[in-house]
């Protein structure tokens, strides 16, 4: 699940019941929507890979 924080979002795993992965500044509509509505782990590591590539 996406959460809004100070500053941008965040990825909120509630499995784990911890923040996973980067703050990030903007949050993609695609992975918003695969994080929010499907539980395709795939694509949801595919995403956040190509956007943490963007972000260096």
């Amino acid at each position: 699940m996406a959460r809004g924080v100070p500053g941008g979002y965040r990825i909120w795993d509630n499995k784990a019941r911890r923040w996973r992965g980067d703050h990030y500044e903007l949050c993609p509509d695609e992975l918003t929507d695969a994080l929010n509505r499907r539980r395709d782990y795939a694509t949801i590591t595919a995403l956040l890979e190509r956007y943490r590539a963007r972000k260096r």
